[in-house]
Order: structure tokens, then C-alpha cells, then sequence
């Protein structure tokens, strides 16, 4: 091979590596432009010609949790197939409707569509009648639709939807007071200054009135391998709350607690998902929820606490310790914050009831009770978030409210 005939090739290898990333990454996987140059570093370092090197190179920058190893496997198999073999995708779906004619894998259903051509994918130009009760209905099933179960194309417009709502905190008025322009408040202790400068023969009033900001929002996102199919659209979420807000905190736990509120600050969600990927190392493992709480409130509940925060607190409840010293650490953050709302994607199920022990030992120490598996219940999120909610101490603290 010329020296020529060689950079072409190479150059071929390259843009191929490119375009799997991107398979992978239309198929759900989190790969991003960097995970692609990687890639093709990896390649390069390797001997090409053993396929098990190849596959395990790509493996290495590719794959960052057990649950994509399934859907990388099978992309690899369809994608880097010798020339004149069979059609690895047709088959790939035909063993799919016979495994499971009504509801074949999520990765099979996903590396299928990612798969299709672009034109199978987009609707005829040339119709131009639109059913508008349609579009309606589609919308409404698709707002309705558990993440868990979603394709492909759903989730990348479910993105979409996400990426419009705004999660507005409606503004509190804080303890600390401010001048005021109009005749509302006296301040007597200005009014006493200013009367001591005349002499006493005339007391001007001065008036002060109460600063009205939000209040920041703190996030707490559970990322076990139990909450493994929601992961990814729970970190849109927090994007999409990051960039909503001028005071959000976002962390994510499994057996440790990471601050990522840095990394989400990126105005591309995909860079700063990216971001987050590299920055945090126990994706999809155990969860001690307890141990990440008390980390919480010794290191960042004076930090970000302050001003009548409201705590997001997105996890199932599921415990490896089974709730062993929870409860005094929720009890402690639930006095901490002004109000604590706890989002649990099991509520989805109409016979959910509290039998863990994570749960029970979680339960008495929050506000609110939600379920967090689609778009509607984040729309739902977002109302109670613009209303004005205050919490009522005197109250007894074990009644929990569901606001969806």
C-alpha cells in the first residue's frame, strides 16, 4: 500500500469511527464530540486487524455503564459487519419480534430506529394537510409516556418539550429588609438617626419594606442502578433547571455525593452532560442514601440552604443500608430547608406502597410526595414550584402531601 493509498484509509477509519459514535449516541448512549475524538485515538493506537482488539478499544471510551454494554454489543455487530454479509438489522429485528412480537428490548427498539434511514424516519413533504386533533393527541400520549418505555425518537422530542418549561420559583419575601420608596413600614431606627440630625424639632419618617427574591433550589438526583432508565432525562431536567434559574445547586448521588451545578452550566446540553459523565464515577451502582445525605448536610447545607431554599430530592428510595441512620439525616435537612419535595418515579404504579425501609425512614421528614416518570408529572413539578407554598411548622410533620 503507497503512502497515500495508506492516509485514505486511515482517513475512512476515522470518519467510520465518527459516524458509530453517533449511531450510539441517536441509540441513547451518552456520547458526546470528545468520547468520538477518544475513540479515534484508541483506534489508532491499536492493531485494527484483531477484530476482539478493535471491539475492546471502542469498549474502553465508549461504554461507561453495565446497562449500555447490551446495546454497544449489538451496534458493533450491525454496524462493523463484513462487506457481502446478510443484513444484520432486518435480522436483528426479525429475532426481536420473535423473542417478543409485542415489546421487544429497549436496546433493540432503540439501535432499529437509530439505525433507519433518514427518510423512513421524516413524514412525506408533499402532504399538506395536517390533522390538527391528531398532532393533539400524540402530543398528550406522548406527555403521558414513562421515559422507561420511550423510543428513540420520543425522547429526543420529550427533550425537546423539557427544554421549553420553565421551572419558575415564585419569590418569597426574605427576613432581611431594604429602603423604601413609598409610605409602607417605618424604620424607626433610620428615623432615629434622622431626627438626631436635626435636633429633634422635626422627625423625618424613613420607611423601609421587605427584599422579595427567589429562593434557591437545590437538587438532589439519585443515579443507582435502580434509577438507571431515568438517569438521563433527570440531568435535562436539572439543565434545563439550571438555566432557569440564577441560584440552583444540582448534586447527584449513589454511594457518594457529587456537585455538578459547575458542570451543568453549560449552555449545550450535551457538552455539559458530557461534562458530568467524566466528573462523576458511580454511575449506575449502589445507593447509600443516607451516608450522601449526612455528606450533604456537613458540607453544603450552610452553603446553599440559605434564604428559604426549596430541596428537589429525586430518588426511589431504595437504600443498601435499608434506611440505617436516614432518618435523623432527612429530619435534619427537612429543618434546614424551607420546603423539601420528594419526586420518586415509583409512584407511577397505582398499588405502590411503602414497604422499604429507605422509604418508611424517609417518609415522615418531607412536604410533598410526587412522582417524577414523565412529562406530564415535570409539568406538574413546575406548577407547584410557581405557586407560593409555605410550610406551616406548627403542623404535624409526618402528613405528606401528593401534588400530582
Amino acid at each position: 500500500m503507497t503512502e497515500a493509498a495508506g492516509n485514505m484509509a486511515v482517513g475512512h477509519l476515522s470518519q467510520n469511527v465518527v459516524a458509530f459514535t453517533r449511531l450510539l449516541r441517536r441509540a441513547g448512549l451518552p456520547v458526546g464530540p470528545s468520547k468520538a475524538v477518544l475513540a479515534v485515538e484508541a483506534v489508532d493506537a491499536i492493531d485494527i486487524s484483531n477484530r476482539r482488539d478493535f471491539y475492546w478499544a471502542l469498549h474502553a471510551v465508549l461504554v461507561n455503564k453495565r446497562d449500555h454494554h447490551l446495546l454497544f454489543d449489538e451496534a458493533f455487530k450491525v454496524f462493523w459487519r463484513a462487506p457481502g454479509e446478510t443484513n444484520e438489522l432486518q435480522q436483528l429485528l426479525n429475532d426481536a419480534q420473535q423473542i417478543a412480537p409485542e415489546k421487544p428490548s429497549a436496546a433493540t427498539r432503540r439501535l432499529a430506529e437509530a439505525m433507519m434511514p433518514l427518510q423512513e424516519q421524516q413524514p412525506p413533504t408533499d402532504v399538506l394537510e395536517i390533522d390538527a386533533e391528531a398532532t393533539y393527541s400524540a402530543d398528550e400520549v406522548l406527555r403521558s409516556k414513562d421515559f422507561e418505555q420511550m423510543t428513540v425518537s420520543e425522547i429526543l422530542e420529550a427533550r425537546k418539550i423539557l427544554s421549553r418549561m420553565n421551572f419558575i420559583v415564585e419569590p418569597r419575601r426574605q427576613r432581611r429588609f431594604r429602603v423604601g420608596s413609598r409610605a409602607q413600614e417605618v424604620d424607626l431606627r433610620r428615623t432615629m438617626r434622622a431626627s438626631l440630625r436635626s435636633g429633634g424639632d422635626v422627625i423625618p419618617l424613613r420607611y423601609r419594606q421587605r427584599i422579595i427574591k427567589k429562593p434557591p433550589l437545590v437538587a438532589l438526583c439519585d443515579i443507582s442502578g435502580s434509577m438507571s432508565s431515568y438517569t438521563r432525562m433527570f440531568l435535562h431536567f436539572l439543565h434545563t433547571l439550571t438555566h432557569d434559574g440564577d441560584r440552583v445547586h444540582s448534586f447527584v448521588f449513589g454511594t457518594r455525593l457529587n456537585n455538578i451545578t459547575h458542570q451543568l452550566k453549560h449552555r449545550d446540553v450535551d457538552e455539559a452532560l458530557d461534562r458530568v459523565s467524566h466528573a462523576v464515577e458511580d454511575w449506575g451502582g449502589g445507593t447509600r442514601i443516607g451516608e450522601t445525605i449526612k455528606r450533604f448536610n456537613k458540607l453544603w447545607s450552610r452553603r446553599v440552604l440559605g434564604q428559604g431554599a426549596i430541596v428537589l430530592l429525586i430518588t426511589d428510595g431504595l437504600d443498601r443500608d435499608a434506611g440505617e441512620g436516614l432518618a435523623p439525616e432527612m429530619d435534619r435537612l427537612h429543618r434546614s430547608c424551607a420546603r423539601l419535595i420528594w419526586l420518586n418515579p415509583l409512584l407511577r404504579y397505582d398499588q405502590f406502597e411503602p414497604k422499604s425501609l429507605g422509604i418508611q425512614a424517609m417518609l415522615p421528614h418531607v412536604d410533598e410526595f410526587a412522582p417524577v416518570h414523565n412529562l406530564r408529572s415535570l409539568s406538574d413539578l413546575a406548577d407547584a414550584l410557581s405557586a407560593s407554598r409555605g410550610r406551616d411548622r406548627k403542623n404535624d410533620q409526618s402528613k405528606v402531601r401528593r401534588v400530582a
